[in-house]
């Protein structure tokens, strides 16, 4: 364990945007899986707006810093490919 005063503020300064961006993942995870799932069950409406929220909810991370801008446009790109392979 740190002994300086500013050392132990940046270990709980660091555990607790560890967890922020821990959380923040786990919803773009959930999101991208929605996509697939629609994608998998052949149902393009169900795709198409999951697909929406799925790119809202990555563009919120990159903006929060959590992703590179360039990881969140490679993400939405492939999954917008998928979606529209369906039709």
């Amino acid at each position: 364990m740190a002994n300086i005063k500013s050392a132990k503020k940046r270990i709980l300064v660091n555990e607790t945007k560890a967890a922020r961006n821990k959380a923040i993942k786990s919803g773009v995870k959930t999101a991208v899986k929605k996509v697939y799932a629609a994608i998998d069950a052949n149902d393009q409406a169900a795709a198409k707006e999951a697909l929406v929220n799925a790119t809202s909810v990555m563009d919120k991370a990159c903006h929060k810093g959590v992703y590179h801008k360039n990881t969140v446009a490679r993400k939405v790109s492939r999954l917008s490919v998928a979606v529209n392979q369906m039709a």
